[in-house]
């Protein structure tokens, strides 16, 4: 089980583990070995809880797709286990960023004191630049 929180757990069977070839420098090595890690995760066939579905499917994050699979991709370490490890540790930050709930912005407005001290010290700018100017008759 891989725990997201302190209620939420989700079986290591949901998700899909892809060991492809790594992109970019490293010589005969990259060629040979599959050390990249891609963990693939299928949202809405998931057994986790409504709430955390809903607010995944709505999240704008480049590793959510259209049809609401999380796809994760670590290259980071030549390392296999290395590579699943950190790609583990970003999908549960990723599913338990959405156990937070922003908090209702109450606005607000200036207060007329603020106002005027910020009118008043635009006017004294003003006022500074206008004797830098050359005045010609």
């Amino acid at each position: 089980m891989i725990k997201i929180s302190n209620r939420v757990e989700l079986p290591e069977n949901e998700i899909e583990w892809q060991f492809i070839r790594s992109s970019g420098a490293g010589g005969q090595n990259v060629n040979k070995v599959s050390t990249a890690a891609q963990l693939i995760f299928d949202i809405r066939n998931s057994s986790l809880p409504e709430f955390y579905q809903q607010r995944l499917l709505q999240k704008a994050d480049h590793r959510i797709t259209a049809s609401g699979k999380i796809i994760i991709k670590c290259q980071a370490s030549r390392s296999q286990e290395a590579n699943r490890q950190t790609a583990l540790e970003q999908f549960i930050a990723l599913v338990a960023s959405v156990a937070e709930v922003p908090k209702k912005r109450i606005p607000t407005r200036a207060t007329k004191s603020s106002q005027t001290k910020r009118l008043d010290t635009k006017k004294q700018r003003g006022a500074t630049k206008a004797m830098r100017q050359i005045k010609f008759d």
